[in-house]
């Protein structure tokens, strides 16, 4: 005689929770943001990579301001003036463009 398997479905139900009308203080459903957050979400809508953008201006400032001093230093050592002065005058100009784009980028905080 053959066995007969009697196999059962199990059927799993999940309690729903019940909607209750929303009170004025009651954040709206799918929002787990604390006010700081949604705060600097705004912010980052209104400039997007603004941090990244101020990390490379102070970067590229701090090399500008590197290469000067070498090339300073290497102006007062007697090094040829053809070459040297205008690689000192370029890197002078990459360090006011940096500080003035990052001067830009503060002040548009700001407003």
């Amino acid at each position: 005689m053959a066995a007969h398997h009697s196999y059962h479905r199990q059927t799993l139900i999940f309690a729903m929770p019940q909607s209750s009308p929303q009170t004025p203080n009651a954040k709206s459903p799918g929002s787990s943001l604390t006010e700081a957050q949604r705060k600097q979400l705004r912010a980052e809508l209104k400039a997007p990579y603004r941090g990244l953008r101020k990390f490379f201006y102070i970067a590229f400032a701090g090399s500008a301001f590197v290469g000067a001093v070498v090339f300073f230093f290497q102006l007062l050592a007697g090094n040829t003036v053809t070459t040297t002065l205008p690689n000192l005058m370029l890197q002078l100009g990459v360090l006011t463009l940096m500080l003035w784009l990052l001067w830009l980028e503060r002040s548009r905080e700001h407003t």
